[in-house]
């Protein structure tokens, strides 16, 4: 233990816990995290779904990579070792709104399952849904929604996952949603159909 974390005392016990929040909130927190490829659909479908439950009566947080790395990652870069600051820090704050009783879902990259099973490890196993938006090299940089991918081919973006930096397929799932097969309300429906089920708590 380091001398400043001697001097820390945290108060979790004193404050309401995550069973009285999710009784007020009617629902389950889960983390529901997306990974895949830069293109594979992540923000699409979690946008979708996140405005269904919303419909639903559910309360939810969608975090995703552009707008934590423009917020409270800003510091970090794309290095291996800021790679898993980045994730760290994001399994934190997805840890914090857990124990809110909220639904969050988080649309990351996330590409190597070490880096995977750190977030897991933080959150907790029970409460981490891994769901692997599943697309080809080949199509996501078709689809090349933000211009990223050509940018990488010119050597423009270092360490880009899938051209200069590995990208690892999750190992095992809880879902799979191969976005290249299935239109966009397919691949949302879906993973309404597997989360509803996991994150209903109606009295």
């Amino acid at each position: 233990m380091t001398p400043v974390q001697e001097n820390i005392h945290p108060i979790f016990h004193r404050i309401l816990q995550r069973a009285d929040k999710e009784a007020l909130l009617e629902q389950r927190a889960k983390v529901i995290w997306l990974t895949g490829l830069s293109g594979s659909g992540k923000s699409t479908i979690a946008e979708a779904a996140e405005k269904e439950l919303h419909k639903m009566g559910f309360v939810t947080m969608l975090l995703d990579g552009d707008n934590i790395r423009a917020g409270i990652n800003n510091n970090l870069t794309f290095s291996a070792e800021d790679r898993i600051e980045n994730i760290r820090r994001i399994a934190e704050v997805s840890k914090l709104f857990l124990n809110c009783g909220i639904i969050t879902i988080n649309c990351f990259v996330s590409p190597t399952n070490d880096i995977r099973t750190l977030a897991k490890g933080i959150i907790g196993e029970e409460d981490f849904i891994e769901v692997y938006v599943n697309a080809p090299l080949e199509v996501c940089e078709a689809r090349d929604v933000k211009g990223l991918y050509a940018k990488a081919r010119k050597g423009l973006i270092p360490d880009f996952t899938g051209i200069t930096a590995p990208f690892e397929a999750p190992e095992h799932p809880a879902l799979t949603i191969p976005t290249h097969e299935l239109e966009i309300q397919e691949g949302v429906q879906r993973l309404l159909d597997f989360i509803l089920p996991i994150i209903s708590n109606k009295n």
